[in-house]
């Protein structure tokens, strides 16, 4: 189970004394337990598997704009610490699939489902969340589904 993988690489990291892969896997357990706190709120149960790599990939994209801005701003000691947090929390996810295995994968789903036109992309876009859950880019996806479509 993924948070049970998290919480073995923060036991290790503070055996290593690893102070960047401590500190970023600290912040990963906060922010699923932020979110089992507000999943119980509502009467739900702890979140599962497909909402912390969700919860992962956001915090991925949050890092990849921070590290932006701070390249941008000639912080490149900010920026290459946004970096490695990036690679660590990348640790939990699945593989992404290339350019070029998304391109494949979006034909695929429009030659099974028989999507004809731009009002079946809704149908493509479940389809490849479903098929490849937290491996592909959907807003990469979304375009490549729109170019074959249109």
């Amino acid at each position: 189970m993924l948070r049970d993988e998290i919480n073995e690489a923060l036991k290790k990291a503070m055996k290593d004394q690893d102070k960047r892969r401590l500190a970023t896997l600290r912040l990963i357990n906060a922010a699923v337990k932020d979110r089992d706190i507000a999943a119980r709120a509502d009467g739900k149960d702890a979140v599962g598997e497909d909402d912390i790599r969700q919860l992962l990939s956001k915090m991925i994209r949050q890092r990849e704009e921070s590290s932006q801005v701070y390249a941008e701003a000639g912080r490149t000691e900010l920026a290459e610490d946004e970096r490695a947090e990036i690679e660590i929390i990348k640790d939990f996810l699945p593989r992404q699939l290339s350019a070029d295995e998304v391109k494949s994968a979006c034909e695929a789903v429009v030659k099974d489902i028989g999507a004809s036109g731009l009002r079946d992309m809704g149908k493509c876009m479940s389809a490849l969340k479903e098929r490849f859950p937290g491996q592909i880019d959907m807003g990469q996806a979304s375009s490549v589904v729109k170019g074959i479509l249109n």
